[in-house]
């Protein structure tokens, strides 16, 4: 599904974000940046070690912050690592919403042009699903309506399951 808003590109792709050739993916990632389950964990496998070789020398990255590595064996030129909320730490809906909104800075920063965003918090960090679609892509339209000379032409949004792109599915409607 295709969509444009403020002449830039949203799309929504079901699918395994490892395989999106873009520059640059998101991981859905904890602040320790250890790549050991979800989507994190198929990033380091299917890209190879040197991510968290990468991410261990970056360290500590709080909620609702972002980090970047090279992106080993990936189509992607480079892996955003956005360490979301888990449900139940307090003020969630304000740390996804800093979360997506620090990812698109990053990427703006290093001038990239496309971009691929998971459901961020809503696997194993137990973020409602629907919420999250909500907040991804008003959050994403926020960002290109403020930053209006962004070098961001594409944001995709690449949900492997069925329940979660449905949501995202109703947001985009909304577009």
């Amino acid at each position: 599904m295709e969509k444009l808003f403020q002449n830039k590109k949203f799309e929504l792709i079901k699918g395994d974000i490892t395989e999106r050739n873009v520059d640059a993916i998101v991981n859905a990632a904890n602040s320790y940046l250890k790549h050991g389950g979800g989507v994190a964990r198929a990033i380091v496998v299917k890209g190879g070690n040197v991510i968290q070789t990468e991410s261990d020398k970056i360290g500590y990255v709080p909620v609702g912050n972002a980090a970047i590595t090279t992106s080993g064996n990936l189509s992607c030129r480079y892996v955003i690592h956005a360490v979301g909320p888990r449900m139940g730490e307090g003020d969630e809906t304000s740390k996804l919403q800093n979360t997506i909104k620090n990812v698109l800075l990053l990427a703006s920063d290093q001038k990239f042009e496309s971009i691929s965003i998971p459901a961020i918090s809503a696997g194993i960090f137990g973020f409602p699903k629907d919420k999250c679609a909500q907040i991804l892509v008003d959050e994403s339209k926020k960002f290109l309506q403020s930053h209006k000379n962004t070098s961001i032409s594409l944001i995709e949004f690449c949900i492997i399951d069925n329940e979660t792109y449905c949501y995202f599915q109703k947001e985009f409607d909304k577009i």
